[in-house]
């Protein structure tokens, strides 16, 4: 059984007979506290309740978050899931949890990934694999100093072993498989691309993200689901959505194209204009003690 001070909220909406993420969750044997995070405009909140039981559904009031929170826009609509993650913090906090991490609804597999030859090979984590991953998370978010760490996703390994992302182990984004503090809150910003406005716009800052490229988190292809953000990105496409980014850091983040032969609309960061470097140890000059002293 993991941590009695963690636990996994999947932020979902207008999806109760559809959440993949807990489906993925309960077949991979996860052992710890479950919790789904919905609004109260979401029309299926009684179906969560009888799916996944009363005490496990924690509903936060939208029109509150909604006051709370920075859009970056002057739309009238709010189907996003910027409140709930803003949320998660006061319902972490009230469900006196140390630790939780946020998850999307539509995950179908947590894999853990090594190179075997020139191939990426890839895995499902069951029992306590999945939890061992989780509880490794906690001890790497705290020793890193980061306030938010995440697992890849499958875009990450785009180039297998000889991938970029890959070789790095680790990258300065975090989206999607968020492990928190409850703590250390983060502001979320923008009704669309919240996630990489914040750690773009908050990195740029000094404060740290890092993703974990040894595992990852397989997503359902984007718009495939009904519910969640789906209609929103089906409006406006991924134009729009990229643009909230741009707006914020428009020093390091543009608008490019992304995909082979039918490209879309999508956001590019300059990582060297992006994040202040890292630099190992190693390099660090160390001065005596009388270059220190004040003549």
């Amino acid at each position: 059984m993991l941590r009695d001070d963690f636990a996994v909220f999947i932020l979902t909406h207008g999806r109760a007979d559809n959440v993949v993420t807990a489906d993925t969750l309960k077949r991979q044997k996860y052992s710890g506290k479950l919790y789904f995070i919905i609004d109260n405009e979401d029309d299926t909140a009684e179906l969560y309740r009888e799916k996944f039981g009363a005490e496990n559904v924690i509903m936060f009031d939208k029109a509150a978050a909604v006051a709370r929170a920075d859009t970056m826009d002057n739309i009238c609509e709010h189907r996003a899931i910027l409140y709930a993650r803003n949320e998660s913090w006061r319902i972490a906090k009230e469900l006196g949890l140390k630790y939780f991490l946020m998850l999307d609804d539509d995950y179908k597999d947590i894999l853990i990934r090594w190179p075997e030859g020139t191939k990426l090979k890839g895995k499902s984590m069951v029992g306590p694999q999945l939890d061992g991953l989780f509880e490794a998370m906690l001890t790497f978010l705290d020793a890193s100093g980061a306030a938010m760490v995440a697992l890849a996703q499958g875009g990450d390994m785009i180039g297998g072993v000889n991938g970029g992302g890959y070789k790095m182990g680790l990258k300065r984004k975090c989206m999607n498989s968020m492990f928190c503090r409850t703590d250390t809150p983060v502001e979320f910003r923008g009704t669309m691309n919240e996630d990489v406005t914040t750690y773009t716009t908050l990195g740029s800052r000094g404060v740290l993200f890092f993703t974990f490229m040894r595992c990852q988190v397989t997503q359902i292809q984007t718009q495939s689901l009904s519910g969640g953000m789906t209609e929103a990105y089906k409006e406006s496409g991924t134009y729009t959505k990229s643009f909230y980014s741009v707006m914020s850091m428009p020093s390091c983040v543009e608008i490019g194209k992304m995909g082979g032969s039918h490209q879309r609309t999508h956001h590019q960061i300059n990582w060297d204009c992006c994040v202040p470097k890292i630099l190992n140890q190693k390099y660090r000059k160390e001065k005596n003690d009388a270059e220190y002293r004040l003549e």
